[in-house]
């Protein structure tokens, strides 16, 4: 996110774009504005995930905050491309995404009510962040800049696709060596 989709103030999902919002609004920084954002969601996921899920949770949005932290001011962002930019973000973001919530746990904000109405209706879990992310993008786009909506759903798109991949993959056992690898 910080390299590829922030520095074009493209939100890869509503936790992003209110932590753009708030960057913009209150000139705070994005990391501590990702927390901010994701405060609200973590108290719903204890009551309806559990303890270790929302724990994995916050782990996953304290290692991103403190990422998006320490890359936004640390590393200069050279803009290559905003097309490039935006499908290796949404790449990046679908991976890490997709592996997050096969491993029990979320990056927060939307993912969390999207999973929870995902769940509860057996919908994709994907296509119901999309859902919820328009309006923020919509607000976001208002507030600093039209284009960037259309930039939003085309990264929403590639991401939430991505997920929805990574999340219906099925991996097969694979036994290297096991104690039994030898017929007697």
């Amino acid at each position: 996110m910080s390299l590829f989709l922030f520095p074009h103030s493209i939100p890869s999902g509503g936790a992003a774009g209110l932590a753009i919002l708030m960057n913009h609004w209150f000139h705070s920084s994005l990391g501590f504005s990702l927390w901010l954002a994701n405060i609200m969601f973590l108290l719903f996921a204890l009551k309806y995930f559990g303890f270790t899920w929302t724990l994995r949770t916050i782990l996953s949005v304290a290692t991103t905050s403190t990422t998006v932290s320490f890359v936004t001011s640390l590393i200069p962002h050279p803009h290559v491309h905003i097309l490039l930019d935006l499908v290796c973000g949404s790449l990046f973001f679908g991976i890490g995404v997709g592996l997050l919530i096969r491993a029990g746990a979320s990056s927060g904000g939307m993912v969390i009510p999207a999973l929870m109405i995902a769940s509860y209706e057996k919908w994709s879990p994907g296509k119901v962040m999309m859902g919820i992310n328009l309006f923020i993008f919509l607000l976001t786009a208002l507030v600093i800049d039209f284009k960037i909506v259309g930039y939003a759903v085309i990264c929403q798109f590639f991401s939430t696709n991505i997920i929805d991949f990574i999340y219906e993959l099925e991996f097969q056992k694979i036994s290297f060596l096991s104690a039994n690898w030898r017929k007697r």
